[in-house]
């Protein structure tokens, strides 16, 4: 494996490790997120979505649920990408 492939690998499971949270919907979904968009970030993106996951639970949940428009471009893009996933839907599921 190359550096960069390597530096790659390591930057996915640690935003996969961060993306661990107490609320289950937010963590399948982020974690789904980095494991089907991670390869299709930018890297402003990827710095977004870094700075994203400092917020609170129930904020980062309203944000990504809202249908508002955000004033920030890059956030958005990050938003988009982040409400193309969606939960499973499976008896006794969420």
């Amino acid at each position: 494996m190359l550096n960069g492939e390597m530096m790659l690998d390591a930057e996915q499971r640690r935003l996969a490790w961060r993306c661990r949270r107490g609320m289950l919907e937010l963590d399948i979904i982020l974690q789904q997120f980095v494991m089907e968009q991670f390869n299709s970030l930018t890297l402003e993106e990827l710095h977004v979505f870094d700075e994203m996951l400092t917020l609170p639970d129930t904020q980062f949940w309203s944000l990504i649920r809202s249908s508002k428009q955000d004033e920030d471009r890059k956030m958005e893009s990050v938003l988009n990408k982040l409400r193309s996933i969606h939960l499973p839907h499976h008896q006794g599921a969420l």
